[in-house]
């Protein structure tokens, strides 16, 4: 058995890529896409027909409507390969806008449920700010199932269950850069490696919180580096892995135990916070890393949205 067997085990396995053709080898549960993983798609020779197809069935329309059915045009796609569900982004740049991202929500999911695809089988994924996760609970009490993205804090992951998110997706490696260069020259690699590195600590308190106090929101670790953060969140509710990483696991037998239990969270000594506006806003703001990081991937996933509409543009 290699890892990635063992790994399923435990876990759900998610493939975290646009390219739905790099799937089936992997047999992953469910897939997310972001509109970085889009942009480099639609650039390859491969799929280039099928940025002109959705171009050409939506043309006339604006342009962000136009960005919506490329993005759920591969959402179709991927939905062919995996049994479970995909995972497509409402535009970063109304990260700060919860009327607007509800609206944008509403229109992925007619796309989809135009093609014949249910609810049940997409998640929306907003930024995990305030407006982001109040429109996730709009949309979940209309039966609309949302993926909280661009996670970095604790404050971020309560505000979410509270919510009644369906799932977020705390970002271990992007954690990991950000103390990783704010230590320069002191970091030590070893000392921070596995258990230690502290994007897996960031998932290991958040899953631990969740599981003591029976929050029904998934919790799926993202944006890996290397197998041994992987490895170190076996047990996870379901972690999403980029093709290169799924091929590592895949291309290995090396023994990989289970880290995170939900018997044991039962059993630690947690206290339950809540936030409001204001004592999330200045929770956000006291986390130097999580303000910083989320930030930065708001900035990078709306510049790739506009690559793509540029994209996009071209061909209309």
């Amino acid at each position: 058995m290699n890892q990635l067997d063992r790994l399923k085990q435990y876990t759900t396995v998610v493939a975290d890529t646009g390219n739905f053709k790099q799937l089936a080898q992997y047999a992953p549960r469910d897939a997310t896409t972001n509109p970085s993983l889009i942009l480099k798609a639609v650039q390859q020779a491969d799929y280039a027909p099928l940025l002109a197809d959705a171009v050409k069935q939506h043309r006339g329309e604006k342009l962000d409507a136009i960005v919506d059915a490329v993005l759920v045009r591969f959402g179709l796609e991927i939905l062919k390969v995996v049994p479970g569900r995909v995972s497509t982004e409402v535009d970063a740049r109304l990260s700060f806008d919860t009327a607007c991202s509800v609206a944008r929500a509403h229109h992925i999911v007619g796309l989809y449920e135009d093609a014949g695809i249910g609810r049940e089988r997409i998640l929306i994924k907003l930024a995990s700010t305030w407006e982001g996760i109040q429109a996730a609970r709009i949309l979940e009490h209309e039966g609309i199932h949302c993926n909280l993205t661009l996670l970095f804090s604790f404050c971020q992951a309560v505000a979410c269950g509270e919510a009644g998110v369906t799932l977020i997706s705390p970002f271990v490696g992007r954690i990991y850069d950000w103390y990783k260069k704010t230590a320069g020259d002191r970091w030590d690699e070893a000392a921070n490696a596995g258990p230690n590195d502290p994007g897996v600590k960031s998932v290991d308190k958040i899953y631990t919180y969740y599981k003591k106090f029976g929050i029904e929101t998934e919790v799926m670790g993202a944006s890996f580096r290397n197998v041994g953060q992987i490895a170190a969140l076996a047990g996870c509710d379901l972690l999403t892995i980029s093709p290169e990483l799924l091929a590592q696991l895949q291309g290995s037998d090396a023994p990989l135990p289970r880290r995170l239990d939900p018997a044991r969270a039962k059993t630690a000594t947690v206290h339950a916070v809540t936030y409001n506006e204001a004592s999330f806003r200045y929770a956000l703001n006291d986390d130097a890393m999580a303000t910083d990081k989320l930030s930065d991937g708001i900035r990078v996933f709306a510049a790739d949205a506009v690559k793509l509409e540029q994209l996009i543009g071209a061909q209309k």
